[in-house]
């Protein structure tokens, strides 16, 4: 029984071993060049930056056009994200300081605060303590004049974004016209007799600058979108505080010119 045992084993173990052998010799059928792979001499040349490079080159004019405009926007989106966030905007600090001046009755100093920080929620504060003389409704208006008109410079400002996701793609198209014109102007030179191999370059180019004006314009969008989102959120936060500044002054009713000494009452009636 033990001597059967041990020759099921071994049996077993040979036919592990001849299978083994069979798999690795059907690979190496599969995957003639495997060699060559390893030694770099197959790898696709469009994974080199040669390739890239070829492909980039390959778009023509038009594809260099789109080149710039990705360049231009990723500096915009950059620059964005450097300036327009809550600290940038709306300084930490600048909000309760004016308010406890404020609270002081210290317009003046609180006025050289908001110059000092220049900012979104600066330019708004100072505005309403411009107009603090006149009352609380002009205070207001002022704020609210001074919050639409910062908002618009924010919004013009990144609307670039926009502008270039909208171009990328009209670029492209126009890439694949062109594209498409040395196509089928091959095709009439030759009578209709064109090969395929004729035609490919002019198919290439309109491939190229498509994908190249879709490559620029989807994130230029979506980048557009999220700032758009982020500014509409900060000036919201920026009139909310402005609001919580002059608080104090909207409920004492302090704001307004200095009143003149009350007139006396009137007399009661029947002489007492």
């Amino acid at each position: 029984m033990r001597r059967l045992t041990y020759s099921h084993v071994v049996a077993c173990l040979l036919a592990l071993a001849s299978l083994q052998q069979s798999g690795l010799a059907r690979a190496a059928d599969l995957v003639p060049g495997e060699p060559a792979l390893e030694n770099g001499a197959g790898k696709p040349e469009s994974d080199s930056p040669e390739g890239v490079l070829a492909i980039l080159r390959a778009g023509g004019p038009v594809g260099m056009v789109i080149i710039l405009l990705s360049v231009a926007a990723l500096a915009l989106v950059v620059e964005h994200m450097m300036t327009i966030r809550e600290g940038v905007l709306m300084p930490p600090g600048l909000g309760d300081g004016v308010r406890k001046l404020l609270g002081e009755g210290k317009p003046a100093p609180a006025r050289q605060m908001c110059r000092s920080r220049p900012s979104f929620l600066a330019f708004v504060l100072e505005a309403g303590l411009a107009e603090a003389d006149d009352g609380w409704p002009a205070m207001e208006k002022a704020m609210e004049d001074a919050a639409a008109d910062q908002s618009a410079r924010l919004f013009r400002k990144i609307e670039y974004l926009s502008v270039i996701g909208n171009i990328a793609p009209m670029l492209g198209l126009l890439g694949t016209v062109i594209g498409m014109i040395f196509a089928f102007r091959e095709v009439a030179d030759t009578q209709g007799a064109a090969r395929a191999a004729d035609l490919a370059t002019g198919i290439y180019l309109a491939l190229v600058t498509t994908v190249e004006g879709l490559l620029v314009a989807i994130p230029s969008l979506a980048a557009f979108a999220v700032f758009r989102n982020r500014v509409d959120q900060l000036v919201a936060e920026a009139a909310y505080v402005a609001q919580h500044v002059f608080a104090p002054l909207k409920r004492s009713g302090t704001a307004g010119p200095p009143q003149g000494p009350s007139p006396p009452a009137p007399p009661p009636v029947g002489g007492r």
